[in-house]
């Protein structure tokens, strides 16, 4: 079943590859920012955020939602877009001219990084609560226990299935991993897969493995545990039994999609940020669920996905207090949900997020996986990035023949020792 907004088809987003600049280099340049204040006079009505919505229709969304906030606040509010890659590094520079903006949206696996260097104003102290807001998704935003960046909606992974090619197969949808080996084997047919997923070397891969490590008992400090190596093997059944291509070793999320489009595969593991692009095909019948879990009864647990509203620490207190207010108008319970709305993401807000249920019941299953999700920093926080590299690596290890223990073991040694 197509799902269908209630207005236009709109556009998602995924996540884009970000390069996590030295600790000891954000901290001299917050630090500096900080302690000096703003270089440059401001208008005391204007206030700047900037994110990373250079799609047109993303940033008319957020110029619309910004000049709504600003209206009720008595201010305008200007937004400043770069691509999703240069957030980081163009925030560093703005620090080093003591010239931040007053609200930064950060990609949440970045946020701990200015946060570590004392770069974030807790948003609990200019007013900000958490009230309404799932464990999982505050943590998301939070760094040590701190409540840095408030998210308006999130995504997460699920399973898109082709509902022509199930029906024709009189096969049920999949609901375990015995199930869903099972029904790709069956699905497996000349040219088409059972299934397609994302394996390759990036973080595209990462995120798809998390939720077939978590959902197993893993843990991203102990790369090498029996629960993370039977899930990598549970990939490697996969592959084995020729229901997904050998080359999802390389493919990006982006990659699937076009694979399960284009008929190639049954079943996918994939986003939300693609439903623009499968409705763009009128014949083309899919349907979504919660992704597979090792036995009946276990929490299907995902990776949180997107960006964090965040107010950096300027030295100007007055400007922070309305960028927190201008946070909080922007992730209300009325703009998450505007925004969740626009963009097939789900929002942050339990409030928000149950009348999205109802006006989007063909994507109830995301907003279940959601509820279940995990921010990929909650545990690591800025050490994130070091354990991605390291399973990126033995992934391309462990699916091109060496073993899922040797692979992992020295995926730990490489977390471990940072090399």
């Amino acid at each position: 079943m197509t799902a269908h907004p209630p207005g236009p088809a709109r556009g998602g987003r995924g996540r884009s590859r970000r390069a996590v600049a030295p600790l000891a280099a954000v901290t001299v340049l917050i630090a500096g920012a900080a302690l000096t204040g703003c270089g440059s006079q401001r208008d005391d009505d204007v206030y700047t955020v900037m994110n990373s919505s250079t799609d047109e229709t993303y940033h008319r969304w957020d110029e619309e939602a910004m000049g709504r906030c600003g209206e009720q606040l008595g201010i305008t509010i200007e937004q400043q877009s770069v691509p999703a890659a240069q957030v980081m590094t163009k925030a560093l520079r703005m620090a080093s001219s003591k010239s931040l903006p007053d609200i930064v949206q950060f990609d949440a696996s970045e946020m701990p990084t200015f946060a570590e260097a004392d770069g974030l104003v807790d948003l609990e102290t200019l007013g900000l609560s958490t009230a309404d807001i799932p464990e999982g998704i505050v943590d998301f935003g939070s760094y040590e226990g701190t409540y840095y960046g408030a998210a308006r909606s999130v995504n997460t992974l699920a399973l898109f299935y082709n509902e022509d090619i199930l029906a024709e197969a009189g096969v049920e949808i999949p609901t375990t991993w015995e199930e869903l080996r099972e029904t790709a084997r069956r699905l497996t047919e000349g040219k088409r897969y059972g299934l397609a997923l994302s394996a390759g070397g990036a973080e595209d891969g990462v995120f798809q493995f998390t939720p077939f490590m978590w959902s197993n008992g893993g843990d991203e400090t102990k790369l090498d545990s029996p629960e993370v190596v039977e899930a990598l093997d549970y990939w490697k059944s996969l592959l084995q039994d020729g229901s997904l291509s050998k080359s999802t070793v390389n493919w990006t999320q982006a990659d699937v999609n076009d694979q399960f489009m284009a008929g190639n595969a049954a079943m996918m593991i994939n986003g939300p940020w693609q439903v623009e692009t499968l409705n763009s095909d009128e014949s083309l019948n899919w349907g979504i669920a919660r992704i597979p879990v090792p036995e009946a009864g276990d929490d299907s647990v995902g990776p949180l996905g997107g960006a964090v509203l965040t107010v950096p620490r300027t030295g100007d207190e007055d400007r922070q207090r309305m960028a927190g207010r201008i946070v909080a108008c922007l992730a209300g319970e009325e703009e998450q949900l505007t925004y969740a709305l626009n963009s097939w993401m789900v929002p942050a807000n339990e409030k928000a997020a149950a009348v999205w249920r109802e006006r989007v019941p063909e994507l109830d299953s995301l907003a279940d996986q959601v509820a279940a999700a995990r921010s990929r920093t909650a545990k690591l926080g800025d050490g994130w990035p070091g354990v991605s590299l390291a399973l990126q690596s033995a992934f391309q290890s462990a699916l091109t023949g060496q073993s899922s223990q040797d692979a992992l073991t020295r995926a730990q040694q490489r977390a471990t020792s940072g090399n």
